[in-house]
């Protein structure tokens, strides 16, 4: 392998990991902030690649926006969507049974994998890489690497440095930590727990719709993409430990890690390789890499 070859591996691994964060990281949020196990979570994801592929052409022909005006445009609605869905059905599953969660999101999902057939058809689509964007950096003789996905890393690692220091440093990720920790305690405080819930959960589903607004032209927008992409983000949240957002950001560095050069180096067992790190993590640390 020379050395081209092995840097495009590495970018590819990157931004794939990034790409898993920005998805994971909404789920770990939800699933340690609020308890609720949210198989739907991975269908926000679709919709997000699916407002990209529907918003693009519409902006453009009404209002002459570009990409980033339909990335904004799509960003509205899916916290619009992740409000709405907090207060009509997720609000009435905290402290319930966790199959009682699963039953419900798993509902979702056949919801949202009907309405898209009949909003948008069983077609795969592709949406256009922006002009600007669409360009191949040279690195070597040979090869290239697209420029987009320089970008789709770009902007995830930005996000994940906007998503820390709020977290961290902000009165509202101080009140979304006491929520976790005691939300009895944080309520008596005078908080709003019940609006403080509906935020995170709008800024999950978010996060998942804008990473599929992102990879959309990177990829292909298909059926079924929500569900192919849900089961590896719980691999995350578990290997970085729930609620746990540098877990998420670690575990999902080290996911893309492992599957970018397992496909390379051991196509025959590549689609195992994940788990296996999985169970390795948990056999080490069985509550996961980080524990906040």
């Amino acid at each position: 392998m020379d050395f081209a070859i092995f840097l495009i591996q590495c970018l590819n691994a990157l931004q794939y990991g990034l790409l898993l964060f920005l998805i994971a990281s909404g789920l770990t949020l939800i699933f340690g902030i609020m308890g609720v196990i949210n198989l739907a979570h991975g269908s926000f994801y679709m919709i997000g690649a699916y407002l990209a592929y529907a918003l693009a052409p519409a902006v453009a022909w009404s209002i002459g926006g570009g990409f980033f005006t339909t990335l904004a445009i799509g960003l509205v609605i899916s916290v619009i969507l992740g409000y709405l869905l907090e207060w009509a059905f997720f609000s009435f599953l905290y402290e319930r049974e966790h199959l009682q969660q699963v039953l419900m999101t798993y509902g979702l999902i056949l919801v949202f994998e009907e309405l898209r057939s009949i909003v948008v058809g069983d077609d795969v689509h592709s949406v256009e890489i922006p002009k600007f964007l669409d360009i191949a950096l040279p690195l070597n003789e040979v090869l290239t690497y697209p420029l987009y996905r320089l970008f789709m890393s770009g902007v995830c690692l930005i996000l994940a440095v906007g998503m820390w220091l709020v977290f961290k440093r902000t009165r509202l990720g101080m009140m979304i930590r006491a929520g976790t920790s005691n939300r009895e305690m944080t309520q008596s405080l005078g908080i709003d727990i019940t609006l403080l819930y509906r935020v995170v959960f709008a800024c999950g589903v978010a996060l998942a719709a804008f990473a599929g607004m992102i990879a959309a032209p990177a990829t292909s927008v298909y059926p079924g993409m929500g569900s192919s992409v849900l089961i590896i983000c719980f691999v995350v949240v578990v290997i970085g430990g729930i609620g746990s957002i540098k877990g998420a950001m670690l575990a999902s560095l080290l996911v893309g890690l492992v599957d970018t050069f397992g496909k390379l180096l051991l196509p025959q067992i590549s689609g195992m390789l994940v788990y296996v790190l999985m169970a390795l993590i948990l056999l080490w640390r069985p509550n996961g890499l980080f524990k906040d």
